[in-house]
């Protein structure tokens, strides 16, 4: 039987763990007690062979011997191997747990779309389901003891309700040296087939649907079959006994109280019962117990799985939901909050405290902003603050070609690239001739480019020689047809001062 302990420890509080230490049903000291035993006995008899029976020169060898096996100890990595050890197994033990097939979901899809309330609908609503638990049934026998113990034959699974006698005989008469689990699903398949021509299913969509479901149900069952098939590999474990036995047993002759090799040595204190080493066992054995109770959870050990529990529930729950409670709904009515905009479930006297918490509303919903009021003002534009063009930083991305001045991001920071003069018909040469450009971004860089060059000859005439040449026609005639875009525009100061001194057309 499963041991549960949730409600023990469903608030935290002083010595909240300690109740459970005195539990003894499913306890580490029931699993552990008869291997405890035998480490104790094994230790003391070897303490009175030495105390008592040993001459002075063999407790000089026996000190020898003992001091190299307590340095041995720490050369075997029993907390690396054996931690990594459980964690494996207590993954896989509760996969297999969520492998076990349960069949809510597809009791429900039978419930809903397999229709009518005469006997023949409910024949078929009952065999569906039925197939399906017959299924987990097999695959049970296949790997729990208890559900063996249970069903050794198939005669009992007959008498038991989960197959006809019809049934058995077609399912023995199918010979395959591989588990049969899988026929109840293929019996259920061509009888939900039957059923969506006789129209009891009453569209495609419906049988996909409760083929789908069929299809994880099945799964499951496969699963569990695999799990059961590959274990862990007997290496690892192998590997993992050998290293707790042989760290013991190095325990036994290196954790005994010696008595000092030269005369004049400090003699060190002598405990006769040695408390660490026992908690030491306690701790390591009782992982390895741990590991060894749940590598295969369809035993019957305390707390392995109640997998007979589980096929009386399903069976029950799945039969119910199928026939008793098909179209069986309680009347429509409106609810109690209907004339209510907001819901309010009452509490009880226990429960009232916590209608005086405020409900959460975020991390910085609570937040105290700076009590300075100029901090919180919008801030407006100006033409010293720092200002990214949005538009131009879009094209900035969208553009293939590098061609693009930093000045035009920001006033912050600038980077100065040499001009590039269109072609004679008018078209920008490319720095990059083996990369391709976007046409719209070039050209919006192009009268960007254009821009800046007439207000430099603008510039000039207040005395600053920038120097140039007027485009040619083409290039005039495509600038006139290209769309206005708004930029704006730096100073004549800023466009004097970012340009290179030993700057020529």
């Amino acid at each position: 039987m499963t041991i549960s302990y949730t409600l023990k420890v469903a608030n935290s509080r002083f010595g909240g763990f300690s109740k459970l230490l005195f539990r003894w049903k499913g306890s580490i000291y029931k699993l552990l007690y008869k291997e405890f035993i035998v480490f104790v006995v094994l230790y003391a008899v070897l303490s009175l062979v030495y105390r008592r029976l040993l001459t002075e020169e063999q407790k000089r060898l026996y000190t020898k011997v003992a001091q190299y096996c307590n340095r041995s100890t720490d050369l075997i990595p029993l907390s690396f191997v054996l931690g990594f050890y459980v964690t494996l197994i207590v993954n896989r033990w509760w996969a297999q747990y969520t492998s076990i097939p349960l069949p809510d979901q597809l009791m429900c899809v039978i419930s809903s779309n397999v229709h009518g309330k005469d006997e023949r609908g409910r024949i078929l609503r009952r065999t569906l389901i039925r197939y399906a638990n017959l299924s987990a049934v097999l695959i049970l026998r296949s790997v729990s003891t208890r559900v063996l113990k249970r069903f050794p034959t198939m005669d009992h699974v007959v008498e038991a309700g989960f197959m006809t006698q019809d049934e058995r005989k077609k399912f023995e008469s199918l010979h395959s040296d591989f588990n049969k689990y899988w026929i109840p699903c293929v019996w259920f398949t061509n009888l939900a087939a039957q059923a969506r021509r006789d129209g009891r299913i009453r569209d495609d969509v419906a049988l996909r649907l409760l083929m789908d479901e069929l299809n994880l149900y099945r799964a499951r069952c496969s699963m569990l079959f695999h799990y059961d098939w590959i274990s862990i590999p007997l290496v690892y474990t192998q590997v993992v006994t050998i290293a707790v036995y042989s760290f013991f047993a190095f325990c036994l002759i290196g954790r005994q109280f010696l008595e000092p090799l030269e005369p004049g040595q400090e003699e060190d204190l002598d405990m006769y019962i040695p408390l660490s080493t026992l908690l030491q066992f306690f701790f390591y054995a009782g992982w390895l117990k741990v590991a060894e109770q749940i590598i295969n959870p369809f035993g019957e050990d305390d707390d392995d799985f109640e997998t007979n529990k589980l096929i009386d529930r399903n069976l029950q729950v799945s039969l119910l939901s199928v026939d008793d409670m098909y179209q069986n709904l309680p009347p429509a009515v409106k609810d109690k909050y209907w004339n209510e905009s907001t819901a309010q479930p009452p509490y009880t006297t226990a429960t009232a405290a916590e209608t005086l918490k405020p409900s959460f509303l975020g991390s910085t919903f609570d937040m105290r902003m700076c009590e300075d009021t100029e901090q919180v003002q919008p801030a407006e534009a100006s033409p010293s603050m720092p200002r990214i063009h949005t538009p131009l930083l879009s094209r900035f991305f969208a553009a293939a070609s590098p061609a693009i001045s930093i000045k035009n991001l920001g006033q912050g920071s600038r980077a100065h690239s040499h001009p590039r003069h269109p072609r004679v018909d008018g078209v920008f040469p490319s720095p990059y001739p083996n990369r391709s450009e976007n046409p719209k971004s070039v050209a919006c860089i192009k009268e960007e480019m254009e821009d800046e060059e007439s207000r430099a000859s603008e510039s000039t005439t207040s005395g600053c020689h920038l120097g140039g040449t007027q485009p040619p026609e083409a290039f005039k005639t495509w600038r006139k047809e290209l769309p206005l875009i708004q930029v704006k525009a730096p100073s004549s100061e800023s466009i004097v001062a970012d340009q290179p001194e030993d700057w020529e057309p």
